[in-house]
């Protein structure tokens, strides 16, 4: 882990994810000089699928942040906007977009050739405040830009009424309206279901792979999260739905010939927020102890299943339910989740990422933490770190926490088998 910060994957599926990557931004480049539309947009919302069924093209800025990452991109940005004025506390994935557009956008040196200058920009009146934010800087930076600012109420996934969903349904039209105004492109009613229906598609497949990692031994582990980038920019694509059968055609056949991740696979561990995403090698770390990352919180978000008898309506209620999925949810819903994942996977010891990046799905922590000790008697490790800046992360710390977890958890193994 010391030399190299990329995670060993043994999907052949996952290794092949590096042209899937590629393909997407050579299309939103190629987007901009062939006169498409582009549309620079938070993820997690209708709007994806509305964008590829009216062909548009949609960039996600966020999602850029962790290719940015994983290109060694960060430090540079991040120096730019620290010149700027804005402090290391706040959020990485901020600082990060704000040093790249204020810095070199686009050019033939830049990873994958960067990304293309938006036509239009999708606002969020909701989400997390950094996100927000973020979109209040790309309106000053592209000015041309055409903006239209959404409005979804702020509205726990458990609280959501009828009414809520009736304003997302307007909200939706009030979008379509927007983008045929604005780019003359009109939406086809069966493109839309179509779309809708690739989407769901992609979120049944999605299900059925996570649920492989139930399997023991675990047929892979969260070395291979990348695999989740067609669920974040590719949704209501075929490309999404041809990927995930691929990935789940091969982790099917690992579950059935017992191929684990490592051979002798003993402790099952669970991470608690967002990756090391210039770092995802700490993945690998706990394999020498015979350990498996075999299940975490981020994944469960990006997955979630559509009407596609309704279309408008249910794009209307997954942009409410996204957001609160990750950075609004509840602490009590939070524990829920995660004493539910450490039950069906079965899991042996918690990672608990102190985010220094992402203080709204760090908060509650504590509480998880002694619910997993009180419910389950599954202890936890507390890990400082951040999910964009490598200054906030020290290995030694990390390896001296994770070594000495390690072997509490094989005492704790030996002794309930003896």
């Amino acid at each position: 882990m010391e030399k190299t910060r990329k995670s060993n994957k043994r999907l052949q599926t996952a290794k092949a994810l590096s042209q899937v990557v590629a393909e997407y931004y050579q299309e939103c480049l190629a987007a901009k000089k062939t006169g498409k539309p582009v549309g620079w947009m938070p993820p997690m919302n209708g709007a994806i699928e509305i964008f590829y069924a009216m062909d548009l093209q949609p960039v996600f800025p966020e999602n850029w942040s962790p290719v940015c990452a994983a290109f060694g991109l960060t430090p540079g940005n991040f120096e730019i906007s620290e010149g700027m004025g804005y402090s290391r506390d706040l959020c990485g994935y901020l600082r990060n977009i704000i040093g790249y557009i204020n810095g070199p956008i686009s050019d033939d040196t830049f990873p994958l050739g960067g990304l293309p200058e938006p036509d239009i920009i999708l606002s969020p009146g909701g989400g997390c405040v950094p996100v927000m934010k973020i979109f209040h800087a790309l309106e000053r930076r592209f000015p041309d830009a055409r903006v239209l600012t959404s409005d979804l109420p702020q509205v726990a996934v458990e609280d959501i009424q009828e009414h809520h969903i009736d304003y997302a349904v307007a909200q939706i039209h009030r979008l379509i309206e927007f983008l045929t105004h604005t780019t003359g492109h009109k939406l086809d009613p069966d493109r839309l279901a179509e779309v809708v229906r690739l989407s769901d598609q992609a979120c049944a497949l999605w299900d059925e792979i996570m649920g492989f990692r139930k399997v023991i031994p675990a047929p892979f582990s969260a070395a291979e999260m990348g695999i989740m980038f067609v669920m974040v920019t590719r949704q209501g694509t075929r490309t999404a739905v041809d990927f995930l059968g691929q990935v789940l055609a091969e982790v099917k056949e690992r579950a059935a010939n017992g191929i684990g991740v490592i051979e002798d696979e003993k402790i099952r561990l669970f991470w608690d927020n967002i990756p090391l995403w210039y770092n995802m090698g700490v993945f690998n770390y706990v394999e020498k102890m015979n350990g498996v990352v075999v299940a975490e919180t981020y994944s469960a978000a990006w997955s979630l299943r559509l009407d596609t008898v309704n279309p408008i309506r249910a794009l209307a209620l997954k942009s409410l339910m996204s957001y609160p999925l990750v950075s609004c949810v509840s602490i009590k819903k939070r524990r829920e989740m995660v004493i539910k994942a450490c039950r069906e996977y079965q899991i042996d010891g918690v990672i608990l990422h102190r985010n220094k990046s992402c203080v709204p799905i760090t908060l509650g922590q504590m509480d998880i933490k002694k619910e997993l000790e009180q419910t389950l008697d599954i202890p936890s490790v507390i890990i400082d770190a951040d999910h964009m800046d490598d200054r906030n992360f020290s290995t030694a710390q990390f390896q001296t926490r994770m070594d000495a977890f390690m072997e509490t958890l094989h005492e704790r193994k030996t002794a309930r088998n003896t």
